[in-house]
């Protein structure tokens, strides 16, 4: 199934002020409903070879099967959601990949990333995510940050320990206490909402959302929606005018209108007894 003209989608990514290469990586297919967003970590050029397999193994492995599977189909064996199947599946194998490299290859010893990943599908979106790289959705004129982030900060306001006014001023924002390919096995978090026309959902690097506010990350969203290349570009330049202290990633999805997945008739029946 495609969703050809069902949602737009457009990109920015930028090494920022401070670092001299860019350690993020991003990808995208419309069509598919598909978007991927990581943040790499390590030395010199590790993280970037740690972001770069992560999108480009989950991406690859998606597009072919989604050629193949349904997401909004029920796993006959897991009884899992094969949404959630397939992320699951992929974000494993990305994993693997990058903690196999990292063990057999010095030079790329401890990297690992951040990720968050998309898919569109039965106007529904299932979004899996890994670290601090984050989804916000803006509907109705109200942002909301969709993911939850794992890091120390994170831990700390939930325990009460400091508010998130006081983390926005912390010096441990980059402590993340889950990565992409750090160990052998990693569960990322994953979560199904529904969608409606009009919504824009944002990914990002947290170089985005360490040097711009949620208030002003909200009102670029509302006062830009309608050039979302444009509105991804301010946001990265907005960042960099207030510092750019780490690499800048942004993935914007506007939902154009409804795409309902096709069934057949006992499909639909056997829905409204769901």
């Amino acid at each position: 199934m495609t969703l050809s003209g069902a949602l737009a989608v457009a990109s920015c990514t930028d090494p920022g002020m401070v670092r001299s290469h860019n350690e993020d990586s991003i990808a995208s297919d419309g069509d598919q409903g598909l978007v991927v967003l990581a943040d790499g970590m390590g030395g010199y050029n590790a993280g970037e070879v740690a972001s770069g397999m992560a999108t480009t193994v989950i991406i690859t492995e998606l597009q072919q099967l989604l050629e193949k599977r349904v997401p909004y189909e029920i796993d006959a064996h897991s009884g899992q959601l094969v949404a959630h199947q397939l992320l699951h599946e992929q974000i494993a194998k990305a994993n693997t990949s990058i903690y196999q490299a990292a063990q057999s290859q010095p030079q790329y010893a401890g990297m690992g990333t951040t990720l968050v990943v998309a898919l569109f599908y039965d106007n529904k979106m299932t979004v899996a995510h890994i670290g601090d790289s984050r989804m916000y959705r803006l509907r109705g004129g109200e942002l909301r940050q969709v993911t939850k982030d794992h890091s120390l900060l994170q831990e700390q306001i939930d325990s009460g320990v400091i508010t998130p006014q006081q983390a926005r001023q912390s010096q441990n924002k980059n402590l993340v206490t889950r990565a992409l390919g750090i160990d052998p096995i990693v569960e990322a978090e994953i979560h199904d909402y529904e969608t409606q026309p009009e919504d824009i959902y944002l990914l990002c690097s947290d170089g985005l959302c360490d040097m711009v506010s949620d208030d002003d990350i909200g009102l670029a969203l509302q006062t830009l929606s309608s050039n979302l290349k444009l509105c991804a570009q301010h946001l990265v330049q907005t960042a960099n005018d207030n510092g750019g202290r780490d690499n800048i990633s942004v993935i914007l999805v506007r939902v154009l209108r409804d795409y309902p997945a096709p069934r057949s008739i006992v499909g639909k029946m056997m829905s409204w007894f769901k």
